[in-house]
């Protein structure tokens, strides 16, 4: 006999029963404060749950975001569905339900003619290949040691200071220079109230043994604020949580501050693969580290969303795309760029490369190359030259980065 699990958006009264099954599959302990954190950040019409019954046995969730992606002359911003809270109980395992969730999200978005492009960070590497998502960006796991970490001799650190603020007079700053860096780093996404709350939260289930978060700020000669960094100590380690900077002189000199530090040996930070702090350093290897996959992309409607990036060098290519979870993806499309001019239309031209979904929301921000996947036998070259021509042309100036997760509710 097959069970169906029914599908709907969750009310506000079983928000409660809906946190509690999130938890539970996180391993994560329950606790009434996490409640106010959900009820704050959720959408609950964009929340959507599986029942078992009157029991609340899966969910996933979407944030509404806009996020940066290349441009010609500047990176653009799109809306992107940010996917979150995605959990089934460990009781109702391979019964079908996470396949039914993606689906039904992605179905809701293509037909309500939402967000084009959907994006989430995998708590495993495994899950979301089958339902067409791809590993846009990645992040580089940096563990220095404080003791080798000298700044190269005549890094330019320009004039400016370097000031501790309290988190209200922080609040406003962060902002500001958080709301200026985004603009042009692509795969970074805005933060309403809500965002910032959430990635600012600083409980004491959030400090793992750490201080209280500090803020520490660059201000140039004239007193404008260039840069920011904010940090906890532990026992012998410096943990960096986010480093924002306007000018390179205000980034360099926010990491000497952080490297000069006292009593701490170690120092950790999740920075983007191309992190500028290994250049500063006189010996690189004093920050070593470990790249991991970051952001995972799928282009939800194909069409609209590679019309709505801009590309490196002009393209005429006919795509072959292949999306057995979205079928309406499905087809030939003629891409054509040059500059600010980009056309995406279905076409019953030849083509000229054939890949999945899988592989154009990999290449979409611009990091992850056309043709390594196709080296990976992941992308089958059509026509002589396609496979350079658009991995040249889908390649960003730099490498993408998501400097934090949705920041869905600390429970």
């Amino acid at each position: 006999m097959t069970v169906t699990y029914p599908l709907r958006t969750i009310g506000a009264h079983e928000l409660d029963a809906w946190a509690r099954m999130i938890t539970t599959t996180y391993g994560q302990d329950w606790y009434e404060g996490g409640l106010r954190n959900a009820a704050s950040s959720i959408e609950p019409e964009r929340t959507i749950a599986a029942y078992d019954g009157e029991e609340i046995v899966g969910g996933a969730s979407i944030y509404g975001r806009v996020m940066t992606i290349p441009g010609s002359a500047a990176p653009v911003s799109v809306p992107v569905a940010g996917i979150t809270l995605v959990a089934v109980l460990p009781t109702h395992r391979r019964r079908g339900i996470l396949t039914a969730m993606m689906r039904k999200q992605l179905t809701d978005l293509h037909e309500s003619g939402g967000e084009p492009i959907a994006a989430l960070n995998a708590a495993e590497a495994t899950i979301y290949d089958r339902f067409g998502y791809g590993v846009a960006s990645h992040v580089a796991e940096i563990q220095g040691d404080k003791r080798f970490m000298a700044l190269r001799p005549g890094t330019d650190l320009g004039d400016g200071t370097i000031r501790l603020l309290g988190r209200q007079e922080a609040r406003p700053l962060l902002e500001k220079v958080y709301d200026t860096a985004r603009r042009s780093g692509v795969g970074w996404v805005d933060r309403t109230e809500k965002f910032w709350e959430a990635r600012l939260a600083d409980g004491e289930r959030m400090r793992e043994g750490g201080t209280a978060l500090r803020f520490a700020f660059h201000l140039d000669p004239g007193g404008e604020v260039t840069g920011y960094a904010f940090y906890r100590s532990k026992p012998r380690l410096v943990q960096v949580i986010e480093v924002a900077a306007t000018t390179r002189q205000s980034y360099a000199a926010l990491w000497r501050y952080l490297i000069d530090l006292d009593a701490h040996a170690g120092l950790a930070y999740d920075g983007a693969v191309d992190e500028p702090l290994k250049h500063l350093l006189a010996d690189p290897r004093a920050a070593r580290t470990t790249v991991i996959d970051n952001l995972w992309v799928r282009l939800v409607d194909v069409e609209r969303s590679l019309a709505a990036r801009r590309y490196s060098i002009p393209l005429d290519l006919v795509l072959e795309v292949q999306d057995t979870f979205c079928p309406w993806n499905a087809g030939r499309y003629h891409l054509r760029a040059d500059g600010e001019s980009v056309t995406c239309e279905r076409t019953q031209a030849q083509s000229d490369l054939r890949l999945t979904s899988a592989e154009l929301g990999a290449a979409y921000l611009g990091g992850t190359t056309l043709s390594s996947l196709a080296a990976g036998g992941r992308v089958e070259e059509l026509r002589p030259g396609a496979v350079t021509a658009a991995s040249l042309a889908f390649r960003g100036e730099r490498e993408p980065f998501h400097p934090s997760g949705w920041a869905f509710p600390a429970f």
